[in-house]
């Protein structure tokens, strides 16, 4: 047995040094190396390159570096909840490279291989693709992406030996085993450190030969704490209505994805009578519902970071394998928010430029692949203007993929470059539909009103 302990993090660290390139596994405050993080903030080492999901929130995780200027560049997925972190960006102090979280998770898996680079259809026809080799598979367009190359990888696990075999917790796994062998030296920081034999070998979800250096160390942190305090009934013009006309298009037997917003909300209105799994891209299928108060798990978490519940037969698996069934289309059903949909079924809901930067986290992964998408959003944005348009004045996150769009004021369906009026929502007319529809809307006959 290869003994890979060190005694502590200092040691775990040494060699780090700055205008380094690093991985950091973790998604939200998930699976974080905080305790790695927390040296780098110590060791004052700057200029350094970051290849994470995200960056933590303004003060935590990778947010202490970027409180600090010692990042000059992240690579990431989406900006999310950390204020500092868009505002660099913003103001052009931190050089940003967004990028798909399905091709992250890959670009790390093929760093772990020995594969120098690979195609995937996430980000063609968006600014992602912008300058890289595209190539036609079988009639479909792909983008060329490299690997990631990394001096670093941090990861955090629940339980690992000396031998460096290591073994994750719920949706904690999420980027890390992607990470492990991915750089020149990975360090894995665990919650427990058990004697060598104390794992069973079946069990096992990384081998040691990924790992150079391990030292124990817990801390969690719960991000987005969410409890279930019984669903309120609200009206049916507002996020929960636009939730429960959606579930009416799960089916039995449908493998369904919930984006984060008003998607996470849908799973509140399947019927009882059906048989359905809720997948979430950061790791976790046969996800269930918020956790009552005082039983939340903060390594149990949805893709919006919210605490949440594993049904029976319910599984985790790492952030690729998590991409290979909605690239693979096993999964029957994508639900996502937006901010744009267009006639042609274009969609844009990332990035307002020079205003917001949220990221595409794994939404252009998503409408790449998938073969239903339904988008769940408002008919028109605070100012009263249409979001149903006839082109998207936003980046786009995907082209002509949406199927349907659910509003609070209409049900529509996206086909011959235009929106097909199904349904629309109770007292509303359809007079008023037409008003708020910038784009061609078709509507034959007479329209009912939504039936919730």
């Amino acid at each position: 047995m290869i003994n890979k302990t060190v005694n502590n993090v200092q040691e775990a660290l040494e060699g780090v040094q700055n205008a380094m390139t690093l991985m950091l596994g973790g998604f939200g405050l998930s699976g974080i190396p905080e305790n790695a993080i927390s040296e780098l903030v110590k060791r004052k080492v700057t200029d350094l390159t970051c290849i994470s999901n995200n960056a933590g929130v303004d003060d935590f995780g990778l947010g202490l570096l970027l409180q600090q200027k010692q990042i000059k560049k992240m690579i990431s997925s989406y900006v999310g909840e950390n204020d500092e972190f868009e505002r660099q960006m913003l103001s052009g102090e931190l050089e940003v490279e967004l990028t798909p979280q399905g091709t992250l998770a890959e670009k790390c898996r093929a760093a772990q291989a020995g594969f120098p680079a690979f195609y995937t259809p996430a980000g063609y026809g968006t600014e992602v693709a912008e300058g890289k080799e595209t190539r036609e598979f079988d009639g479909k367009m792909y983008v060329l992406e490299p690997a990631f190359k990394a001096d670093f990888a941090f990861v955090k696990a629940w339980k690992g030996d000396a031998a460096g075999n290591l073994v994750f917790k719920g949706t904690a796994r999420n980027f890390n085993p992607n990470m492990c062998g991915a750089a020149t030296i990975t360090v894995a920081e665990v919650e427990e450190l058990v004697p060598v034999g104390a794992l069973d070998p079946n069990n096992i979800h990384i081998p040691g030969v990924f790992i150079q250096r391990i030292f124990p160390r817990r801390e969690l942190r719960e991000k987005n704490r969410t409890t279930n305090n019984k669903t309120k009934k609200l009206g049916m013009l507002d996020k929960n209505g636009i939730a429960k006309r959606i579930a009416q298009e799960v089916q039995n037997g449908f493998y369904v994805n919930l984006g984060i917003g008003i998607p996470t909300l849908v799973a509140n209105y399947v019927r009882e009578d059906i048989e359905v799994e809720f997948q979430s891209e950061n790791g976790v299928l046969g996800m269930g519902p918020f956790p009552f108060e005082g039983e939340e798990d903060a390594d149990l978490i949805n893709a919006g970071k919210q605490t949440i519940t594993a049904l029976p037969g319910a599984s985790f698996f790492d952030s690729s394998m998590s991409f290979s069934m909605i690239r693979g289309k096993h999964i029957h059903l994508t639900i996502l928010g937006a901010m744009e949909v267009a006639e042609n079924g274009d969609i844009a809901n990332w990035k307002i430029p020079g205003k917001m930067v949220k990221g595409m986290g794994g939404a252009m992964d998503l409408v790449a692949s998938a073969d239903n998408i339904i988008v769940a959003m408002m008919h028109t944005n605070k100012r009263g203007e249409s979001k149903i348009l006839k082109k998207c004045s936003l980046p786009l996150t995907g082209v002509g993929c949406v199927t349907k769009v659910v509003t609070n004021l209409a049900v529509l369906e996206v086909r011959n470059n235009a929106f097909h009026l199904l349904e629309r929502a109770p007292g509303v007319s359809v007079e008023e539909i037409q008003k708020a529809t910038e784009g061609t809307l078709v509507v034959n006959g007479e329209i009912p009103e939504m039936c919730i």
